[in-house]
Protein backbone atom coordinates (compact mmCIF):
# COMPACT_ATOMS: atom_id res chain seq x y z
CA UNK A 1 0.00 0.00 0.00
CA UNK A 2 1.35 3.41 -0.99
CA UNK A 3 1.54 6.33 1.40
CA UNK A 4 -1.35 8.10 -0.36
CA UNK A 5 -3.51 4.96 -0.18
CA UNK A 6 -2.76 4.62 3.52
CA UNK A 7 -3.64 8.28 4.08
CA UNK A 8 -6.89 7.86 2.14
CA UNK A 9 -7.75 4.84 4.28
CA UNK A 10 -7.11 6.78 7.48
CA UNK A 11 -9.27 9.63 6.19
CA UNK A 12 -12.15 7.27 5.42
CA UNK A 13 -12.13 6.18 9.07
CA UNK A 14 -13.10 9.76 9.97
CA UNK A 15 -15.48 10.52 7.08
CA UNK A 16 -18.69 9.72 8.98
CA UNK A 17 -17.69 11.90 11.91
CA UNK A 18 -16.68 14.77 9.64
CA UNK A 19 -19.95 14.61 7.73
CA UNK A 20 -21.83 14.73 11.05
CA UNK A 21 -19.89 17.87 12.00
CA UNK A 22 -20.46 19.52 8.63
CA UNK A 23 -24.18 18.65 8.53
CA UNK A 24 -24.74 20.25 11.93
CA UNK A 25 -22.79 23.27 10.81
CA UNK A 26 -24.52 23.73 7.46
CA UNK A 27 -27.92 22.00 7.60
CA UNK A 28 -27.30 20.84 4.02
CA UNK A 29 -26.30 17.30 3.11
CA UNK A 30 -24.84 18.33 -0.24
CA UNK A 31 -22.77 21.15 1.28
CA UNK A 32 -21.65 18.82 4.06
CA UNK A 33 -20.33 16.36 1.47
CA UNK A 34 -18.52 19.19 -0.30
CA UNK A 35 -16.96 20.38 2.97
CA UNK A 36 -15.71 16.89 3.80
CA UNK A 37 -14.24 16.53 0.31
CA UNK A 38 -12.47 19.86 0.75
CA UNK A 39 -11.06 18.62 4.07
CA UNK A 40 -9.63 15.60 2.22
CA UNK A 41 -8.05 17.85 -0.41
CA UNK A 42 -6.42 19.96 2.30
CA UNK A 43 -5.17 16.86 4.05
CA UNK A 44 -3.72 15.43 0.85
CA UNK A 45 -1.76 18.66 0.32
CA UNK A 46 -0.47 18.82 3.91
CA UNK A 47 2.63 17.47 5.59
CA UNK A 48 1.07 14.74 7.71
CA UNK A 49 4.25 14.30 9.72
CA UNK A 50 3.25 17.46 11.57
CA UNK A 51 -0.24 16.13 12.43
CA UNK A 52 -0.23 14.42 15.82
CA UNK A 53 -4.00 13.86 16.16
CA UNK A 54 -5.51 13.27 12.73
CA UNK A 55 -9.11 13.17 13.95
CA UNK A 56 -8.76 16.44 15.83
CA UNK A 57 -6.95 18.08 12.90
CA UNK A 58 -9.66 17.01 10.44
CA UNK A 59 -12.45 18.15 12.75
CA UNK A 60 -11.03 21.65 13.13
CA UNK A 61 -10.25 21.90 9.40
CA UNK A 62 -13.80 20.84 8.54
CA UNK A 63 -15.11 23.38 11.04
CA UNK A 64 -13.03 26.11 9.44
CA UNK A 65 -14.31 25.21 5.96
CA UNK A 66 -17.91 25.28 7.21
CA UNK A 67 -17.38 28.59 8.98
CA UNK A 68 -16.14 30.13 5.73
CA UNK A 69 -19.28 28.85 3.97
CA UNK A 70 -21.55 30.25 6.71
CA UNK A 71 -19.81 33.63 6.63
CA UNK A 72 -20.13 33.69 2.84
CA UNK A 73 -23.87 32.95 3.15
CA UNK A 74 -24.29 35.75 5.68
CA UNK A 75 -22.34 38.23 3.54
CA UNK A 76 -24.58 37.46 0.54
CA UNK A 77 -27.69 37.43 2.76
CA UNK A 78 -28.54 33.95 1.54
CA UNK A 79 -31.15 32.89 4.05
CA UNK A 80 -32.84 30.52 1.56
CA UNK A 81 -36.51 30.98 2.50
CA UNK A 82 -36.44 33.02 5.68
CA UNK A 83 -38.60 31.62 8.46
CA UNK A 84 -39.96 28.87 6.18
CA UNK A 85 -36.54 27.31 5.62
CA UNK A 86 -36.34 23.61 6.50
CA UNK A 87 -32.88 21.97 6.68
CA UNK A 88 -32.15 18.82 4.69
CA UNK A 89 -33.66 15.82 6.54
CA UNK A 90 -31.89 12.51 7.14
CA UNK A 91 -34.25 9.59 6.49
CA UNK A 92 -34.15 6.01 7.76
CA UNK A 93 -36.70 3.20 7.66
CA UNK A 94 -39.01 3.11 10.67
CA UNK A 95 -38.46 -0.64 10.84
CA UNK A 96 -34.98 0.00 12.19
CA UNK A 97 -36.40 0.99 15.57
CA UNK A 98 -37.98 -2.38 16.30
CA UNK A 99 -34.69 -3.44 17.90
CA UNK A 100 -34.03 -1.33 21.04
CA UNK A 101 -30.32 -1.47 20.26
CA UNK A 102 -31.03 0.45 17.06
CA UNK A 103 -32.75 3.18 19.06
CA UNK A 104 -29.54 3.60 21.06
CA UNK A 105 -27.53 3.92 17.86
CA UNK A 106 -29.84 6.70 16.64
CA UNK A 107 -29.94 8.51 19.97
CA UNK A 108 -27.39 11.12 18.87
CA UNK A 109 -29.39 12.14 15.79
CA UNK A 110 -29.77 15.89 15.53
CA UNK A 111 -33.40 16.93 15.24
CA UNK A 112 -34.82 19.35 12.71
CA UNK A 113 -35.93 21.64 15.54
CA UNK A 114 -32.34 22.10 16.67
CA UNK A 115 -31.09 22.60 13.11
CA UNK A 116 -33.68 25.35 12.59
CA UNK A 117 -32.41 27.10 15.74
CA UNK A 118 -28.80 26.71 14.60
CA UNK A 119 -29.73 28.46 11.32
CA UNK A 120 -30.49 31.57 13.37
CA UNK A 121 -27.14 31.70 15.15
CA UNK A 122 -24.30 33.87 13.94
CA UNK A 123 -21.66 31.81 12.07
CA UNK A 124 -19.08 32.03 14.89
CA UNK A 125 -21.70 31.08 17.50
CA UNK A 126 -22.84 28.11 15.46
CA UNK A 127 -19.31 26.81 14.95
CA UNK A 128 -18.43 27.17 18.62
CA UNK A 129 -21.64 25.52 19.81
CA UNK A 130 -21.40 22.62 17.35
CA UNK A 131 -17.73 21.86 17.92
CA UNK A 132 -17.75 22.26 21.70
CA UNK A 133 -21.23 21.23 22.85
CA UNK A 134 -21.86 18.52 20.26
CA UNK A 135 -18.36 17.16 19.63
CA UNK A 136 -16.43 18.12 22.78
CA UNK A 137 -13.71 20.06 20.95
CA UNK A 138 -11.80 22.14 23.55
CA UNK A 139 -12.18 25.92 23.47
CA UNK A 140 -8.40 26.23 23.09
CA UNK A 141 -8.71 24.44 19.72
CA UNK A 142 -11.74 26.43 18.58
CA UNK A 143 -10.37 29.86 19.51
CA UNK A 144 -7.89 30.12 16.57
CA UNK A 145 -10.67 29.25 14.09
CA UNK A 146 -12.93 32.11 15.23
CA UNK A 147 -9.92 34.37 15.89
CA UNK A 148 -10.81 34.98 19.53
CA UNK A 149 -9.29 34.20 22.89
CA UNK A 150 -10.41 30.96 24.60
CA UNK A 151 -12.35 33.06 27.14
CA UNK A 152 -14.20 34.96 24.40
CA UNK A 153 -14.84 31.68 22.59
CA UNK A 154 -16.36 30.26 25.76
CA UNK A 155 -18.69 33.28 25.86
CA UNK A 156 -19.74 32.60 22.26
CA UNK A 157 -20.72 29.06 23.20
CA UNK A 158 -22.57 30.23 26.30
CA UNK A 159 -24.59 32.74 24.28
CA UNK A 160 -25.45 30.11 21.66
CA UNK A 161 -26.37 27.60 24.35
CA UNK A 162 -28.87 30.00 25.93
CA UNK A 163 -30.55 30.60 22.57
CA UNK A 164 -30.73 26.89 21.82
CA UNK A 165 -32.20 26.01 25.21
CA UNK A 166 -34.76 28.78 24.94
CA UNK A 167 -35.97 27.69 21.51
CA UNK A 168 -35.97 23.89 21.65
CA UNK A 169 -38.74 22.33 23.77
CA UNK A 170 -38.33 19.10 25.73
CA UNK A 171 -39.83 16.84 23.09
CA UNK A 172 -41.35 13.37 23.41
CA UNK A 173 -38.39 10.92 23.26
CA UNK A 174 -40.37 7.67 22.95
CA UNK A 175 -40.61 6.56 19.33
CA UNK A 176 -43.69 4.42 20.02
CA UNK A 177 -45.62 7.40 21.38
CA UNK A 178 -44.38 9.55 18.51
CA UNK A 179 -45.78 6.97 16.10
CA UNK A 180 -49.17 6.98 17.85
CA UNK A 181 -49.45 10.75 17.38
CA UNK A 182 -48.41 10.60 13.71
CA UNK A 183 -50.81 7.71 13.07
CA UNK A 184 -53.62 9.79 14.58
CA UNK A 185 -52.63 12.79 12.46
CA UNK A 186 -52.59 10.76 9.24
CA UNK A 187 -55.88 9.02 10.05
CA UNK A 188 -57.63 12.32 10.74
CA UNK A 189 -56.14 13.90 7.62
CA UNK A 190 -57.19 11.03 5.36
CA UNK A 191 -60.69 10.93 6.89
CA UNK A 192 -61.11 14.68 6.47
CA UNK A 193 -61.84 14.94 10.20
CA UNK A 194 -61.09 18.57 11.07
CA UNK A 195 -61.84 18.27 14.79
CA UNK A 196 -59.63 15.18 15.15
CA UNK A 197 -56.81 17.04 13.42
CA UNK A 198 -57.14 20.03 15.73
CA UNK A 199 -57.11 17.68 18.73
CA UNK A 200 -53.71 16.22 17.81
CA UNK A 201 -52.18 19.67 17.23
CA UNK A 202 -50.96 22.04 19.94
CA UNK A 203 -53.03 25.26 19.94
CA UNK A 204 -49.92 27.25 18.94
CA UNK A 205 -48.50 24.67 16.51
CA UNK A 206 -46.09 26.19 13.98
CA UNK A 207 -45.87 24.82 10.43
CA UNK A 208 -42.87 25.58 8.23
CA UNK A 209 -43.31 24.48 4.62
CA UNK A 210 -40.25 24.93 2.41
CA UNK A 211 -41.09 24.46 -1.26
CA UNK A 212 -38.04 26.24 -2.64
CA UNK A 213 -37.89 29.47 -4.58
CA UNK A 214 -39.67 28.34 -7.75
CA UNK A 215 -42.95 26.87 -6.44
CA UNK A 216 -45.85 29.32 -6.50
CA UNK A 217 -49.53 29.32 -5.55
CA UNK A 218 -51.06 27.33 -2.71
CA UNK A 219 -48.00 25.05 -2.51
CA UNK A 220 -45.51 27.90 -2.11
CA UNK A 221 -43.28 28.18 0.95
CA UNK A 222 -45.12 29.45 4.01
CA UNK A 223 -45.22 29.69 7.77
CA UNK A 224 -48.59 28.91 9.38
CA UNK A 225 -49.38 29.10 13.10
CA UNK A 226 -52.34 27.86 15.12
CA UNK A 227 -54.11 24.50 15.26
CA UNK A 228 -57.09 25.48 13.10
CA UNK A 229 -54.99 27.14 10.40
CA UNK A 230 -52.57 24.19 10.26
CA UNK A 231 -55.46 21.69 10.22
CA UNK A 232 -56.93 23.54 7.23
CA UNK A 233 -53.59 23.21 5.42
CA UNK A 234 -53.45 19.50 6.25
CA UNK A 235 -56.91 18.91 4.82
CA UNK A 236 -56.14 20.96 1.71
CA UNK A 237 -53.16 18.77 0.86
CA UNK A 238 -54.52 15.45 2.18
CA UNK A 239 -55.46 14.15 -1.32
CA UNK A 240 -51.82 14.50 -2.38
CA UNK A 241 -50.42 12.48 0.54
CA UNK A 242 -52.52 9.31 0.33
CA UNK A 243 -49.41 7.20 -0.18
CA UNK A 244 -47.38 8.77 2.63
CA UNK A 245 -45.36 6.40 4.83
CA UNK A 246 -43.93 6.82 8.30
CA UNK A 247 -40.13 6.90 8.45
CA UNK A 248 -37.44 8.17 10.79
CA UNK A 249 -36.70 11.81 10.05
CA UNK A 250 -33.55 12.89 11.88
CA UNK A 251 -34.08 10.18 14.48
CA UNK A 252 -37.76 10.94 15.16
CA UNK A 253 -40.92 9.56 13.59
CA UNK A 254 -41.94 11.55 10.52
CA UNK A 255 -43.42 11.05 7.10
CA UNK A 256 -42.30 10.75 3.48
CA UNK A 257 -44.58 10.95 0.48
CA UNK A 258 -42.87 9.12 -2.37
CA UNK A 259 -44.59 7.66 -5.42
CA UNK A 260 -44.12 7.48 -9.15
CA UNK A 261 -40.37 7.30 -8.65
CA UNK A 262 -40.23 10.71 -6.97
CA UNK A 263 -40.21 12.09 -3.45
CA UNK A 264 -42.91 14.75 -3.19
CA UNK A 265 -42.48 15.83 0.42
CA UNK A 266 -40.87 14.96 3.74
CA UNK A 267 -42.38 15.98 7.07
CA UNK A 268 -40.69 16.04 10.45
CA UNK A 269 -42.48 17.00 13.65
CA UNK A 270 -41.86 17.94 17.26
CA UNK A 271 -44.23 16.29 19.73
CA UNK A 272 -44.71 17.52 23.29
CA UNK A 273 -47.23 15.99 25.72
CA UNK A 274 -48.95 13.99 23.00
CA UNK A 275 -49.52 16.87 20.58
CA UNK A 276 -47.62 18.24 17.60
CA UNK A 277 -46.01 21.58 18.41
CA UNK A 278 -43.92 22.04 15.24
CA UNK A 279 -44.13 20.69 11.70
CA UNK A 280 -41.29 20.89 9.18
CA UNK A 281 -42.22 20.09 5.59
CA UNK A 282 -39.64 19.99 2.82
CA UNK A 283 -41.29 20.07 -0.61
CA UNK A 284 -38.53 21.72 -2.64
CA UNK A 285 -38.28 19.51 -5.77
CA UNK A 286 -34.62 20.33 -6.38
CA UNK A 287 -33.50 19.42 -2.86
CA UNK A 288 -35.77 16.37 -2.64
CA UNK A 289 -34.11 14.90 -5.72
CA UNK A 290 -30.85 14.65 -3.80
CA UNK A 291 -32.31 12.88 -0.75
CA UNK A 292 -31.49 9.28 0.05
CA UNK A 293 -34.88 7.69 0.74
CA UNK A 294 -35.39 4.45 2.71
CA UNK A 295 -36.04 1.47 0.48
CA UNK A 296 -39.54 0.96 1.82
CA UNK A 297 -40.70 4.34 0.56
CA UNK A 298 -41.58 4.85 -3.05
Amino acid sequence: MTGSEELAGRFEEHRGHLKAVAYRMLGSLAEAEDAVQEAWLRLSRSDTDDIGNLGGWLTTVTGRICLDLLRSRAARREEPMGDAFVPDPVLRPLAQVVDPAEEVLQADSVGLALLVVLENLAPDERLTFVLHDMFAVPFDDIAPIVERSPAATRQLASRARRRVRGATPSAEPDLGRQKQVLDAFLAASRAGDFEALVAVLHPDVLLRADSGALVRGAAASKVVQGAKAVAEQALMFAPFTRGAELVLVNGSVGMVDAHGGRVHSVMGVTIVDGRITDMYILADPERLERLVVPGSAG
